[in-house]
């Protein structure tokens, strides 16, 4: 997914947009395509920007292409490639992904596309038909029709007809055109009524014509002779399909909805699939040779039906399916952060899974009566519960009953669902003080599941707060004697053990109750009214959104307000840490709701007119993020949604003009804070710290007896000249020498050469550093030949004992001169304390380490007592 910023090449530190959950389909049709090396059919769906490819088998997606500049307005596919327009363009893509051609020649938007062989034929809404040649992108022919006689609608190739081209009109008519000779060949005169839709049938010479009146004609383009007409009475006909697999039955889309299905043998209407999308039907083709329908709709949705019983009928084999309408509130559910709920302008409760597609699964839409709406379906039921507005989750205790309760618009029944059931639950929460009446002007507001999963607390726009019991649904007490708050109560929460309630109203009040007992037992005003809240059970913080566009955070334990932020509404992050403003990007469309997950590797938003869940990824988990406070004139930059990218030109100007003044620079640790910090080196362990027990480990790991390697014997065994064969004995009088030639040993290493031109340069920063590349055994070895015994000298001793002092004073690497110094005095201590000069500079040495170990010590002891102090401290 692409991620572009208008301010510079990043723009948030903390966030990168990852990808979209929920998006399927939407007005326009689909393209399938067969692959023959997979012997194999796969969908391609417009969403936006870019389209996506669903192999049919198990509608899994397969490819996400890359985005355009704009929203796809028609699609189309040939064997290699994907066709795409969008504006006066068109795009061909291959493998799905990446495009490899644009054609630019049109004066007016594309909306119709027809691949042709080696051409490609696009329509313009100025009636303008071009023909292109698709390697060279170059145009063959131009063909410009007149809207007042002719409007191009549809356009369809005549199968077995060689070069020619069968266009539809608004207008009713029909012409076949020969694109090589650029002629008109023939012009059908048409049925009084808009042609909408062209598609072959299974027999040569005969079309299906669809239009706008509802009425379907089978045409003979050979003789000019209709064969059949059918009549829908659902509207324009939007989409027409053949089966292929010996059944002679074609499907006809509607704008409501509704397929009809029609015996072309019989001539009559054998089936209803009523009721296949809630939206106008975009697209239907059935599969070569086989017994499926794909469909798909404005509804957000992928069907697959199969037609395997009698009676004509298809039944839903498969299906991929999102919100038809925005979210309105999104949470994740569970502590795993696998699973995101949503809840639907359209009604229906969701769960998005961020693994995979085939773990989404749809809860369903609210009813009054769950049985009636079964009987009449969603669509005709008569008690069907308006748009949920909030719930709450808790999985605690799935397996044994419900555990999401929620909040419906402007409605005060309260309902439950069930998880793992993936429907509605069997309790409607109400209470009883209003008798029912529905006509009172009272609704749901906020609501609260319990940690254990047992109770539901539910606030009213009268005022009131009500606890239920989750297993049964009765009601278990309310807070107040009459009311809990004077106006419509904003949020509601309990905290994670089950001992304090609270609740904000918009009477500007923050009020805490025993939980059990129902006792209040602190009031706190907020300087205006509580949008929403949200509470961080385990730290006890209450975060709440104030009409003043401000932030308020209110400690439960202290019961007072500890923080106050200005600016929007937020989510706490899963430790409790980030709430306040520590970093700020722009979208495109105003963020709705926002979840952010309980493993902190996404946050998750819906946004205004975008039926789609985006997640955005925690960089902060993966690499270090400094959180910098931002300047108080800082001016957030715009990121593009997953799956989107920024318009070309403006957008490309205005980051080489802006970037670098609005782009932060990376922050970079240097070597050392301070002069005055001691600075430890970032070898790891096993490079230093064993350097003592050197002697240790290698007798530890010695072998108790060498491996003895077998005499492999010679191909020819040697003999002694003579008249009788003898074997010759291998001579063993000379074996080779064990004494190790001190010779070899006196050539002077690299290490030993550096501390002597150091004597004279008083630099240590060489020795130092190679000293840092090598092993514990090098270490070990090159400290060894420093002794006058070794090969070495006193001089280049008190060289490195002054590369110690070096270290020491400059405070850096002071583990290793700690390392390196102990080593240094087990191994050559007697050497030490026979010459006054090395005796000389080991006192310099241990001055300097009790100086820096006394400051350091001091630094920590404070650290130490006030870590204690605020630990034991209640502030």
């Amino acid at each position: 997914m692409a991620k572009m910023s208008v301010g510079g090449k990043k723009g948030s530190s903390i966030f990168s947009g990852f990808r979209a959950l929920g998006l399927y389909s939407n007005h326009l049709p689909h393209v399938v395509r067969f692959h023959k090396k997979h012997r194999e059919f796969y969908i391609v769906t417009a969403v936006g920007q870019c389209f996506h490819t669903y192999n049919v088998k198990k509608l899994g997606i397969v490819a996400v292409s890359n985005a355009l500049p704009a929203d796809i307005a028609c699609l189309a596919a040939d064997r290699m490639l994907v066709y795409a327009a969008h504006g006066k363009v068109v795009s061909a893509f291959a493998k799905n992904t990446q495009v490899v051609h644009t054609y630019e020649g049109h004066q007016a938007d594309v909306h119709l596309l027809l691949p042709f062989g080696d051409h490609l034929i696009s329509v313009d809404k100025e009636n303008v038909v071009i023909v292109w040649d698709v390697e060279s992108e170059d145009t063959y022919l131009r063909i410009s029709f007149d809207n007042a006689s002719f409007e191009v609608r549809a356009v369809m190739h005549p199968s077995t007809y060689l070069n020619k081209i069968l266009f539809g009109s608004s207008q009713g008519s029909l012409q076949l055109w020969n694109i090589k000779s650029n002629k008109l060949l023939y012009m059908f005169p048409g049925w009084a009524s808009a042609v909408t839709v062209l598609q072959q049938t299974p027999g040569v010479d005969v079309v299906g014509v669809g239009l706008a009146s509802g009425q379907i004609i089978i045409h003979n383009i050979k003789f000019n002779e209709t064969l059949m007409k059918f009549q829908q009475d659902w509207g324009p006909i939007t989409a027409l399909s053949f089966r292929t697999d010996g059944h002679p039955i074609m499907a006809a889309g509607s704008p409501v909805g509704h397929i009809g299905l029609w015996d072309l043998e019989e001539k009559k209407l054998v089936g209803q699939m009523r009721d296949a999308h809630t939206t106008a039907i975009a697209g239907l083709t059935f599969l070569h040779a086989e017994p499926l329908l794909i469909t798909n709709g404005a509804d957000n949705a992928i069907r697959v039906w199969i037609f395997d019983v009698a009676g004509g009928e298809g039944r839903l084999l498969r299906f991929r399916m999102g919100h038809s309408a925005p979210p309105n509130k999104i949470q994740h559910y569970n502590q795993s952060g696998q699973h995101i709920l949503s809840a639907g302008q359209d009604g229906t409760l969701q769960s998005f899974s961020v693994v995979h597609e085939r773990f989404n699964k749809s809860l369903g839409h609210g009813s009054l009566n769950k049985k009636k709406a079964k009987k009449k379906s969603v669509i005709h039921d008569t008690a069907k519960l308006p748009p949920i507005t909030t719930f709450a989750s808790e999985s605690a205790r799935q397996s044994d009953w419900d555990g999401i309760v929620a909040c419906h618009q402007g409605f005060l029944v309260a309902t439950t669902w069930n998880y793992q059931k993936s429907s509605m639950g069997a309790h409607k929460l109400e209470p009883e003080r209003f008798n029912k009446n529905r006509a009172l002007n009272v609704h749901a507001t906020a609501v609260d599941v319990t940690s254990c999963g047992n109770f539901a607390v539910i606030a009213l726009s009268s005022g009131h707060i009500d606890v239920y019991n989750m297993q049964s649904g009765l009601h278990r007490g309310q807070y107040g004697k009459d009311r809990a708050h004077s106006g419509p109560v904003r949020g509601v929460a309990v905290d994670a053990l089950n001992q304090l309630t609270v609740s904000a109203g918009a009477d500007k009040l923050v009020k805490i109750w025993k939980f059990t007992s129902k006792e209040l037992l602190h009031t706190d005003n907020l300087p205006a009214s509580p949008a929403s809240t949200l509470l961080h059970r385990d730290s006890g913080m209450l975060a709440l959104a104030l009409d003043d566009f401000t932030i308020s955070i209110f400690d439960m334990e202290t019961k007072r307000t500890v923080r106050r932020f200005s600016g929007q509404r937020g989510t706490f992050s899963p430790d409790g840490r980030w709430l306040h403003l520590v970093d700020c990007f722009l979208v495109d469309a105003a963020a709705v709701s926002i979840s952010f997950s309980p493993t902190g590797n996404f946050l998750a938003s819906s946004h205004v007119d975008t039926l789609g869940i985006y997640l955005w990824s925690n960089n902060a988990l993966c690499s270090l993020v400094s959180l910098r406070p931002l300047p108080a004139d800082y001016e957030p930059t715009v990121v593009m949604l997953p799956g989107t990218c920024p318009i070309k030109g403006k957008c490309v100007l205005y980051m080489c003009t802006h970037g670098r003044s609005l782009e932060m620079s990376e922050y970079m640790s240097p070597a050392q804070l301070e002069k005055q910090l001691i600075t430890l080196s970032l070898l790891p362990d096993s490079r230093w710290k064993n350097l003592l027990q050197l002697d240790i480990i290698k007798k530890r790991n010695k072998p108790q007896e060498p491996p003895k390697v077998p005499k492999a014997a010679p191909f020819f065994i040697p003999t002694i000249p003579g008249l009788i064969p003898q074997f010759a004995l291998p001579d063993t009088s000379s074996e080779q020498s064990k004494v190790v030639n001190l010779g070899v040993l006196a050539q002077k290493s690299r290490f030993y050469l550096q501390l002597e031109d150091a004597l004279d340069s008083n630099l240590y920063e060489d020795p130092v550093g190679l000293l840092k590349e090598m092993g514990p055994s090098a270490i070990d070895s090159e400290l060894r030949v420093l002794a006058p015994d070794m090969g070495g000298d006193i001089r280049v001793m008190q060289s490195f004992l002054k590369m110690i002092s070096t270290m020491l004073l400059l405070k850096r690497d002071f583990d290793l001169a700690q390392a390196y110094l102990a080593l240094f005095l087990k191994l050559h201590l007697r050497i030490i304390a026979d010459h006054p000069s090395l005796m000389e500079e080991a006192e310099r040495v241990q001055e300097l380490l009790e100086e820096t170990w006394t400051s350091t010590q001091t630094l920590l002891n404070q650290s130490m007592c006030l870590l204690s102090y605020i630990k034991s401290a209640l502030l």
